[in-house]
């Protein structure tokens, strides 16, 4: 029988792992955009890329590019799709956390995507 404080851990919503393989860093998040957070603050303290290494949810989508894969995330996220749950789509086809946030920027200067609320996101 697993004790009280097994039982608390296992209630805990997951939302998978990300890694960075320079420091061999492991770390289990909570909501998708712990991720974005975690990637932020690492690139600014050791210069790494932090990449998703295990997803517990649903990220399914057929494109590598970022307004694409937004629009089909935001079919079913309309007010707005967490930055994290996109980098966690888009790191199935090989596009980096660094690399998604970088082309959600450029695309949001340039009009094609807004943010309702911060670090959500959807296409125009």
């Amino acid at each position: 029988m697993p004790d009280d404080e097994s039982a608390k851990l296992a209630e805990k919503p997951h939302a998978g792992v990300v890694t960075c393989p320079a420091c061999d860093l492991h770390v289990s998040v909570t909501e998708p955009n712990d991720a974005v957070d975690l990637y932020r603050r690492h690139a600014n303290v050791t210069g790494h890329d932090v990449e998703w290494e295990r997803v517990a949810f649903d990220v399914d989508v057929e494109s590598d590019g970022v307004k694409t894969a937004l629009t089909e995330l935001g079919e079913d996220h309309p007010d707005g799709v967490e930055l994290g749950r996109l980098a966690a789509a888009l790191a199935d086809n090989g596009v980096a956390i660094g690399e998604t946030l970088d082309a959600v920027r450029d695309l949001r200067m340039s009009g094609e995507i807004y943010e309702p609320q911060d670090d959500y996101v959807l296409a125009v």
